[in-house]
């Protein structure tokens, strides 16, 4: 009996009182991926909002009398009465390497049957971009593989670069691309044992796309051995808003993990037109006045805050990087509506893709005249620079008076060499899906194009030489290849090994 009390006693002394504030509501409305509760007075904007069965909450709208959530998974079991609480915490993911390789959602939870993510450490969904001071100006490349892009509108590491463009043009090919060529670069930079070599993660973020879409992406990569390097953010279209309107921020905030860790990596957003759809909904459920094309006054900011935390950031800072590629999808080539004008500005440069081009069998459906990178020159490769510094000009050139050719026949001399010329060089821009052109090849090629290699080759026959030519250096000419990885441009003891190479090729070349 005197044990008993005895251990009674103890627990009595073990005993720790104490209040706990805990700031407590009632839903007063749910319906459509939203909820009304009210006496949430201490809820801050964009803080986790917990209900009775676990469900979490963000809160958007903090009106006098009660506050707007969007509700995040599994709504159904939510109904007016149920309570609900605040937790003090703004919405956090998992960051870190052990989400490379891995699907996940927009709060970070597994949706490949993988198991539990590998992570300890947290990053706010929503941040402050990095400050002017704490940045530095593009100077390294950010190779896609891609002939056009690398050569004409090249892209550095920390730049925003637009892919804009109407449905089917090719926008999220040339985003898996740039994904598949950061993955074999950094194998062949990883096993090259270079100390200064800087590998690019990259973080996919499918927006609003059908499941099947992205269960394809997924395939792609694994196949091409990019996921390994590659974390992929879906909301796919049968997600509720709110989940597509997240999903960007999340991927931003896993991609900042490494910029602040002093590593590159590459975001792309597809698409950031969903995104903008997913935000109006909300707004619109919430009561917010809509404006013009009954988008809410706030959705250039919703793009601008978001794009804003890609970045160089500088030496003190640990030399990290973010590149984004956002993608935006016109209607009818309409590059003036709301958004794409919105993403334009906001963006150091932009891809368009051209249905007409796309339709005549000219992939990637790149428009010469309207596409631009406003820093990525400053990161261009030297050896690029040598053999594609007047190609822009010359094509852009052709594309005008290819137009004009059309109402004459009466051609001179030189305007039929220009459209010569610039037929060859469309002919030699074109690229299958997903088999990006090492860099090196790349300025082999043209290299060989400038020097006069493709002039007897007849134009229809152009495309067929030029991949035999991509296949012949690759196959034969690996060392010649590796010398001009390692130089960075085409020197003077290397122009003979060019041209004795590009020599042998011809030999073995019969259109």
């Amino acid at each position: 009996m005197s044990t008993i009390i005895e251990q009674i006693e103890q627990q009595i002394a073990k005993l720790q009182t104490g209040t706990v504030k805990k700031n407590t509501g009632n839903i007063v409305a749910v319906a459509d991926g939203v909820a009304r509760v009210n006496g949430l007075s201490d809820a801050m904007y964009n803080e986790m909002i917990e209900f009775f069965n676990g469900t979490i909450g963000i809160a958007l709208n903090l009106d006098e009398d009660q506050v707007g959530c969007i509700l995040l998974g599994d709504v159904s079991e939510l109904k007016e009465g149920d309570e609900a609480k605040t937790t003090g915490r703004l919405l956090s993911v998992p960051v870190g390497r052990g989400l490379l390789g891995r699907v996940v959602d927009v709060l970070g939870n597994p949706l490949d049957g993988k198991g539990p993510i590998d992570s300890d450490e947290f990053y706010p969904v929503e941040k402050i971009a990095p400050g002017i001071i704490v940045r530095k100006s593009v100077s390294q490349p950010l190779l896609t593989g891609i002939m056009p892009i690398d050569s004409m509108i090249p892209i550095g590491r920390g730049q925003r670069e637009l892919i804009i463009g109407d449905r089917g043009t090719g926008k999220t090919t040339i985003a898996i691309d740039t994904i598949i060529n950061q993955g074999r670069i950094n194998k062949v930079g990883l096993a090259s044992g270079d100390k200064d070599f800087r590998p690019v993660y990259s973080i996919y973020v499918a927006l609003g796309q059908k499941n099947s879409n992205i269960a394809r992406t997924i395939d792609v990569l694994e196949k091409e051995g990019a996921m390994e390097y590659t974390t992929i953010v879906a909301a796919a279209a049968a997600d509720n808003p709110a989940n597509q309107y997240l999903a960007p921020y999340s991927g931003a905030a896993m991609g900042e993990w490494f910029m602040q860790n002093g590593m590159d990596a590459l975001i792309v957003y597809d698409d950031l037109s969903k995104h903008a759809v997913a935000y109006r909904q909300i707004s619109l459920i919430l009561k917010r006045p809509s404006g013009r094309e009954a988008y809410p006054g706030d959705v250039f900011y919703l793009h601008s805050r978001l794009l804003e935390r890609s970045a160089r950031l500088n030496a003190d800072n640990g030399n990290g990087s973010l590149t984004a590629l956002p993608i935006i999808e016109t209607q009818s080539g309409d590059v003036s509506a709301y958004i794409p004008t919105n993403v334009i500005s906001i963006t150091d440069g932009q891809i368009f893709l051209e249905t007409d081009l796309f339709n005549q069998g000219i992939r990637p459906a790149i428009s010469v005249g309207l596409s631009v990178s406003r820093v990525g020159s400053a990161a261009q490769m030297k050896m690029t620079k040598q053999v594609a510094g007047k190609l822009k000009g010359e094509l852009a050139q052709f594309r005008e008076l290819a137009a004009f050719a059309q109402f004459g026949s009466d051609l001179d001399a030189r305007t039929k060499a220009q459209l010569d010329r610039g037929q060859r060089i469309v002919e030699l821009f074109k690229q299958p899906a997903f088999d990006p052109v090492p860099i090196e090849t790349q300025a082999a090629v043209l290299w060989g194009m400038q020097n006069s290699y493709l002039d007897a080759v007849e134009v229809d026959h152009i495309s067929e030489a030029a991949a035999s030519m991509k296949e012949f250096f690759s196959a034969r000419k690996q060392d010649l290849l590796g010398k001009l990885r390692k130089a960075g441009q085409i020197t003077d003891d290397l122009e003979p090994d060019l041209k004795k190479a590009l020599d042998e090729w011809k030999t073995t070349f019969s259109a």
